[in-house]
């Protein structure tokens, strides 16, 4: 079913250039506010039959413990062919929930625009999230309104700040002009539905974003490997816990590093693309079962992961089907399995951020 759009809606959106040249005042933007409304939360039917689902914070949706990431063959360059059937068939399946960002694939967009050619005819199936990587309000703005083109939508579910790792990062988003402002404006004009924060690089910035506005879902980096390298288990989980956000998992498999049949690209390769630590020097240690387990047995709503085909889709549909969570031991036995290598697994806190 296409996603109806009322015409307020479409006029504002018209302006949307505008906004993000700054060309229009903030009571110019505001006044649309009043006749524009979201509609319904978005509503797989297969979903409650295809796996159990869970609270996604407080934001009134049940959402699937498994969603598709889009990153994998979600971000590579015209790649039609391999990512929309993969899109369509995990909607088909009972996925609820779309992950994607502004900066997968390159500037040219590829996973915004392969999500948004399924959203065309499917937008009231997934709850769809996409991400800002800028840092002010002008650079979100722009951000915002080339995703709801690409996204064939009027509004998404949820913007979220993208990447948060460093102190800098934070006070840059919460300045004057920040990109805290653009966030806020566009929930104000029901643009956007629901905020988030992600991060997987350091805890304590994200501690310190949470801290500041009662965003309504994190997306961060939990895995078997987590706890041996600055913890977002130990530090931030009960934060956003006790917050009542809804938490989104990812980096479950670390692109394949955590699981057994993955082997290491060639050095030259690696050392290309990562530095020091995160090198990969042996094979992973566990099924993807385990992995995705160890991460839904703790207090999260949903697992994104990104897929290169649909046998994988459909082995992590099936895992997310039939799970049970890990008792404590089994997953101290997981979390220690996962040491030696928890350095090429975490290999996103090795990186440079000092280079951008």
């Amino acid at each position: 079913m296409k996603q109806a759009s009322s015409p307020d809606r479409r006029r504002f959106l018209k302006t949307s250039g505008a906004v993000a040249a700054g060309l229009l005042t903030q009571s110019a933007i505001a006044s649309p506010a009043a006749t524009i409304a979201l509609p319904a939360l978005p509503a797989n039917a297969r979903t409650p039959a295809a796996m159990p689902t869970r609270n996604l914070g407080k934001t009134g949706y049940k959402v699937g413990i498994f969603s598709l990431g889009g990153q994998a063959s979600l971000e590579k360059p015209n790649n039609f062919d391999v990512a929309l059937p993969i899109i369509n068939r995990a909607l088909d399946l009972g996925v609820n929930y779309l992950d994607t960002s502004s900066i997968y694939g390159g500037p040219e967009r590829w996973s915004e625009q392969y999500v948004g050619r399924v959203m065309k005819t499917r937008r009231q199936e997934a709850f769809l999230a996409t991400k800002t990587k800028e840092r002010t309000r002008d650079g979100s703005l722009r951000m915002i309104e080339k995703s709801l083109q690409l996204l064939n939508t009027d509004h998404v579910d949820l913007w979220q700040l993208h990447d948060i790792g460093l102190p800098e990062d934070v006070e840059a988003i919460f300045a004057k002009g920040g990109a805290m402002e653009a966030l806020t404006e566009m929930q104000d004009q029901k643009v956007v539905r629901f905020l988030g924060v992600t991060g997987h690089y350091r805890p304590e910035a994200l501690i310190d974003a949470v801290n500041r506005h009662p965003f309504d879902t994190i997306l961060m980096a939990l895995n078997a490997a987590d706890s041996h390298i600055h913890s977002f288990t130990d530090e931030l989980l009960p934060v956003v816990v006790e917050k009542q956000m809804g938490i989104i998992g990812m980096k479950v498999p670390t692109r394949g590093r955590l699981l057994a049949g993955w082997t290491p690209p060639p050095l030259a390769q690696q050392q290309h693309s990562w530095e020091g630590s995160a090198i990969a020097t042996q094979t992973g240690v566990m099924k993807m079962k385990d992995a995705m387990n160890f991460t839904l047995s703790h207090p999260v709503s949903t697992v994104i992961v990104g897929c290169d085909n649909i046998a994988q889709l459909e082995e992590n549909v099936e895992i997310a089907r039939d799970f049970t969570p890990l008792s404590k031991a089994q997953m101290a036995t997981l979390n220690e399995l996962a040491g030696p290598v928890a350095k090429q697994s975490l290999f996103f806190r090795f990186t440079d951020r000092s280079k951008g």
